[in-house]
């Protein structure tokens, strides 16, 4: 019996080339709607499904492939005598050759001023149903739903005449991560329309973009997965202007970085490493952000991570020539940067995207045996919300320190503790097991600078030694979120201090 191939296809990518070879091979073309024309056009013969069904197709071209005599010719196994049988007194036909892709659904719900309505015409039933019958059957029956495996279905058939198993089998397991992705597109996007927070299954995609060479250390393999839509400061969506591929670390501390940096609209700077900020400058000059980010540690920048908010000018460029980084992030670099910065071989270069208002909506992370999600950090202290609560009230300059510190703990690894003067860091105390320990080191960094400057908290003093610390080292003024049930101790040492203290009433432990 002769050789049947169905094909309706979206994307019409490398269509008539591949119903050619077919055809070559003498397998009968069936074809729907745009799919059928395009194929016509090119001047190939082919079937229409409803000559094969013996049913138009309708509901606007909602039914047309969901028939038995499709399904069938597809689902029936080929050594089976039963399903020979049943075929036969049904008068079904083989389908061997499945060529199907699916309706945009991404590219309609990614404009603008996509209506529900389009969206949910652009949920695909017959293609996702076509696919996984013949998936189902890859024993016998082949089936191909992405345009860049052409090639290969044409290497088998004229190499071969045929397909073999392996083949066939690695299409079909292609097929069914297609058809969950498409799914779970679906599903996010309904989620959405009815406010599910928390579903009781998550169901989210992630498309590759790079494999990496290696992950945190050599001896683990690594990929880079992004989400399907790009967003607002992440790493994914920037490109890469120059420099060695990315590694799985750069990946995490470019990433970090650029949370951080979203917190600022005027001119920052913030070095990282380890996905902790080494450095923060912000000010009216993109310039002097650099400074005051380089100069709160000259040595924990080696071999980190410098991300813009602002063009990378020449004169910037020429300082960051002299350190080893691995990643410089700006939305923007100056043809007098870039001819400087192209000269060190291996740094990345990375043009920041700023297209995305799509936000950075939930965060979620791996455990073993299960996954955590939470919405994303994205709250920061106003005036209005602090509270006042030692005798001594802080300066406008010690307001506005402590606003600019509370963004920048709140990335720092906890237990944190940043110390901050004028818009810039001066010591980060980071990842340690209590408050007083991170104080030590984020004060010890900061030294003869820490006097007049302010300390700021990721979460509340259990006790008064951290006040007492500050105390000695010259701080002034102190934000923390408040809570404790010894928070009148604290309060009570800053006063005898002639320290300012303010309370924001959020914590922002970060793990």
């Amino acid at each position: 019996m002769k050789k049947r191939a169905l094909l309706s296809v979206s994307d019409k990518t490398g269509l008539v080339e591949l119903a050619q070879v077919l055809i070559d091979h003498d397998i009968e073309l069936i074809s729907t709607g745009g799919t059928k024309k395009t194929l016509q056009d090119a001047g190939l013969t082919v079937l229409g499904i409803e000559e094969v069904t013996g049913f138009p197709e309708m509901l606007d071209g909602r039914v047309k492939t969901l028939h038995p005599l499709v399904h069938g010719g597809l689902l029936f196994k080929r050594q089976d005598p039963s399903h020979l049988q049943q075929i036969q007194s049904a008068h079904i036909q083989p389908i061997d050759y499945v060529i199907v892709n699916l309706y945009p659904f991404q590219k309609a719900i990614e404009k603008a001023d996509c209506t529900v309505e389009e969206a949910i015409e652009n949920i695909d039933i017959g293609g996702p149903s076509m696919l996984r019958s013949a998936a189902k059957n890859h024993q016998d029956v082949t089936v191909i739903c992405d345009p860049l495996d052409y090639p290969s279905l044409i290497s088998q058939l004229n190499e071969k005449g045929k397909t073999d198993f392996a083949f066939r089998q690695a299409m079909a397991a292609k097929v069914y991560r297609t058809t969950a992705a498409y799914d779970a597109l679906i599903a996010q996007y309904m989620n959405t329309l009815v406010n599910i927070e928390f579903p009781e299954r998550i169901t989210e995609t992630y498309v590759l973009k790079q494999t990496l060479r290696y992950g945190e250390n050599p001896h683990q393999k690594a990929a880079f997965y992004a989400t399907p839509f790009e967003e607002r400061d992440s790493l994914s969506a920037a490109t890469q202007l120059h420099g060695k591929e990315l590694s799985y670390n750069n990946i995490q501390d470019g990433a970090a970085a650029l949370q951080l940096l979203s917190e600022f609209d005027q001119p920052a700077v913030i070095a990282l490493k380890h996905t902790n900020p080494c450095g923060v400058g912000i000010s009216s000059d993109i310039y002097q952000s650099w400074r005051k980010a380089y100069d709160t540690d000259k040595v924990s920048i080696f071999g980190g991570v410098v991300a813009f908010n602002r063009e990378v000018d020449d004169q910037i460029a020429k300082e960051l020539s002299e350190i080893f980084l691995e990643i410089v992030l700006a939305p923007s670099f100056s043809s007098a940067a870039l001819d400087i910065l192209t000269q060190k071989k291996n740094i990345r270069l990375m043009k920041t995207s700023d297209k995305s208002s799509r936000p950075y909506i939930k965060t979620s992370v791996r455990v073993a045996g299960g996954l955590l999600t939470q919405d994303t950090d994205k709250h920061s202290s106003a005036l209005s919300q602090i509270k006042i609560v030692t005798l001594k009230q802080p300066t406008s300059l010690e307001l506005n320190d402590a606003l600019f510190g509370e963004k920048v703990v709140k990335h720092v690894k906890s237990n944190a503790i940043v110390i901050v003067k004028d818009g810039q860091t001066l010591g980060i105390g980071a990842g340690q097991m209590n408050r007083v320990g991170a104080a030590e080191i984020a004060l010890k960094q900061a030294g003869e600078k820490a006097k007049g400057a302010t300390l700021a908290s990721d979460a509340f003093f259990p006790m008064n030694d951290t006040v007492a610390l500050a105390a000695q080292y010259g701080i002034t003024c102190i934000i923390q979120p408040g809570g404790s049930i010894k928070d009148q101790d604290s309060i009570t040492a800053c006063d005898e201090a002639q320290l300012a203290m303010i309370f924001t009433g959020e914590r922002h432990f970060k793990h």
